[in-house]
């Protein structure tokens, strides 16, 4: 998602000349024409399955949204048309944006639609959390390789505003000790759930349910209770909700505390005839001679295995419009987003009181939570996933070529994957402006990676049970941040050399939300070794002559420049000058056809002149991973309302998270449109 309305905009379409019911075929019919269509319509030609040529009226250009958000963005960024067609004039690009931003506009509030989420499961992560929190347990449920950073010693604390000098920290990937935690004995966590393309593992479209999965959700509830460490010490509601009450009304206590249950776990009220059900169950095991506390376990495992505990969903809106969410609703909105898990009591308390809609409340209680140690699970699961670290963890450097990049069973992957990812706890605990992801003064580096930027070689190895992370600070900007740290640029590299065009395609979908086409099928892969009369090119050289395809260089020329501004980075992320055969690494470039650079710091220079691009990127996948879905057109102005009122503090992270929780697409829903109007939609 990109901003799209400015106030020069607004000023610029109220005195525009063009402006009018015949602003179609006066200009933007004419440059579609004449700058256009020759790509995507004349003679059969239909690039990126958009024919302009079908658009003949302003009304019906008025009903592609989509489309009138794809045109605003290639043409505010100059990314269309290509450099070798016929260009816009300056006045001519500045018209037709102006036109058609209005018309987006429009077309967005005629009828503002907030996709409502697909029902959905929780995820292996959000189930963990919410039987661990439904039950105040003590321990984990299962351990889950996934948390890639693991706080070993206690350093997160969001409440102080501060991120300690050290922390000592580890991830999965360094060894089984790292599993090596309290939690529930005999208990199996279900297969992980997978990140979908360019997005997260909480989306709805990706959350089923088989038979098969949903018969293990039903064993695993059982054996959550029948787990021998599912007690007193163990249980913070043992004696809320499991002790034996010894003598009194038998039916009125188990009624009292299975409504506690089901309210916690449903995450809303609970009818009457439900009550009674599990009520009706638990008597008559308990009247059959079930000890008490077994009669409460056996209601708990029902409850943790009915579909709604396990599944995430909105009620049914009155008509197509969009609605305000219900209390309840955003509860679970907001818990999952910052927490992975339930609603907390004060949440649903502020839900049934009706209180937590109110926007004001609703970004004291974001607050709230952003200052809880729950906020770690957000630190657990979204950092990574945003930068797609997973595939750091089977990037494997040729062991002949870059023998210290091994020790032991372990490899030095594994420190550099933690580095960002403090990083980033950094910035969202101490509220520093987004762009310090991309260009900061410090970082954390544990000895060996020192000594990996240092010299190339991993230096005295540690234990695999804990490293130290100190805070440095960063002296030479070729370091440091989440694009130019060793983790990344081994991650999008091969066993033996650098691939600039998965770099490139990483930047364009992770720093600036806008990935690239797959590419045709029919390209054959760069060769590793390079062929007769190669020997000497640079990899640029290679890939220069590799993609003379003319439906191959409208996509490279946005990703190459992108991924070569890394290129002085080697396989294993450490600097170089020149390549093995003597060439001189050439890192040249033009970001957005209008920012030249020479060196990756030149390149960063660039990014923070587009700054606003970054940080809306980065906002469109927070509100995506907030909501467990794709984003629409109407997001776009959730996204630029979320700028506009962080823009003069220069972007804090907090900020920018609460000003999401209080937008429209946070608060509001719409109804899934029937199957007819899909077919009919444009």
């Amino acid at each position: 998602m990109r901003l799209l309305l400015t106030a020069g905009f607004f000023l610029f379409t109220v005195t525009s000349s063009t402006h009018g019911a015949d602003s179609f075929s006066t200009l933007i019919q004419p440059l579609f024409a004449k700058n256009c269509t020759g790509c995507h319509g004349e003679n059969d030609k239909v690039k990126g399955k958009v024919n302009l040529l079908e658009i003949e009226s302003l009304s019906q250009l008025s009903g592609h949204t989509e489309l009138l958000e794809e045109l605003v963005d290639v043409i505010e960024y100059e990314e269309m048309p290509p450099e070798d067609e016929p260009q816009l004039t300056k006045r001519e690009r500045g018209d037709l944006l102006a036109e058609l931003e209005s018309l987006l506009h429009k077309s967005i509030n005629a009828k503002k639609v907030y996709p409502q989420a697909p029902m959905r499961r929780m995820t292996r992560f959000q189930y963990s959390n919410a039987v661990e929190d439904l039950f105040d347990l003590k321990v984990t449920v299962f351990t889950l390789p996934e948390e890639m950073l693991r706080e070993i010693k206690p350093y997160f604390d969001p409440a102080s505003g501060v991120m300690p000098q050290k922390a000592g920290v580890g991830c999965r990937p360094l060894g089984k000790s790292q599993l090596i935690q309290p939690r529930l004995g005999r208990v199996a966590a279900f297969p992980q759930d997978l990140r979908a393309e360019h997005g997260f593992d909480n989306r709805g479209d990706h959350l089923s349910l088989s038979p098969l999965l949903m018969e293990s959700f039903l064993k695993l509830s059982r054996s959550i209770f029948d787990s021998p460490d599912f007690q007193a010490k163990n249980c913070g509601k043992w004696q809320e909700w499991f002790a034996d009450p010894g003598t009194g009304d038998l039916e009125a206590e188990l009624r009292r505390r299975i409504s506690e249950i089901l309210y916690s776990a449903f995450r809303s009220e609970v009818d009457e005839v439900t009550i009674d059900r599990y009520t009706e169950l638990a008597l008559a095991k308990a009247e059959a001679g079930l000890p008490f506390t077994d009669t409460i376990k056996l209601v708990g495992a029902a409850a943790l295995a009915s579909p709604r505990f396990l599944y995430l969903y909105d009620g049914a809106n009155s008509d197509d419009m969009s609605e305000s969410a219900s209390d309840y609703e955003l509860a679970s909105r907001l818990s999952f987003f910052l927490w992975g898990s339930i609603p907390d009591r004060e949440l649903l308390e502020l839900a049934a009181s009706g209180d937590l809609s109110e926007p004001e409340e609703l970004r004291m209680q974001a607050e709230r939570l952003l200052n809880d140690k729950k906020l770690k699970r957000f630190c657990d699961s979204f950092p990574s996933q945003w930068l797609q670290l997973d595939r750091l963890v089977s990037s494997q450097p040729d062991p002949d070529e870059h023998p210290e990049f091994y020790f032991a069973k372990f490899r030095v992957s594994m420190h550099m994957m933690l580095e960002p990812l403090l990083l980033f706890e950094t910035v969202l605990i101490e509220n520093r402006p987004l762009i310090e992801l991309i260009d900061p003064d410090f970082s954390f580096r544990s000895d060996l990676l020192k000594s990996w930027y240092a010299t190339g070689k991993r230096g005295k190895s540690t234990p695999p049970t804990m490293i130290v992370y100190d805070r440095v600070p960063i002296t030479d900007r070729r370091e440091g941040g989440v694009i130019t740290n060793a983790a990344v640029m081994t991650m999008t590299s091969n066993a033996t050399r650098t691939q600039p065009i998965t770099r490139g395609a990483w930047i364009g979908a992770v720093v600036f939300n806008d990935p690239p086409e797959p590419p045709p099928g029919d390209v054959p892969a760069l060769t590793e070794e390079p062929g007769h009369g190669e020997e000497n090119m640079t990899l640029r050289e290679r890939l220069d002559a590799h993609r003379e395809r003319k439906d191959c260089k409208g996509c490279h020329a946005q990703i190459d420049p992108l991924g070569f501004a890394m290129e002085n980075y080697g396989p294993t992320g450490l600097w170089r000058d020149s390549y093995e055969n003597g060439r001189k690494v050439d890192s040249e470039g033009v970001l957005f056809r209008k920012y030249p650079f020479n060196t990756p710091v030149e390149f960063k220079d660039a990014i923070l002149a587009e700054k606003e691009r970054f940080v809306s990127g980065f906002a469109g996948h927070l509100l995506s991973f907030a909501l467990g879905r794709e984003l629409a057109p109407a997001d776009s102005l959730a996204i630029d309302g979320a700028l506009d009122n962080c823009r003069d503090s220069d972007f804090p992270f907090r900020d920018i998270i609460k000003e999401i929780v209080v937008s429209e697409s946070f608060r509001y829903k719409s109804n899934f449109p029937e199957p007819s109007a899909l077919a009919k939609a444009p």
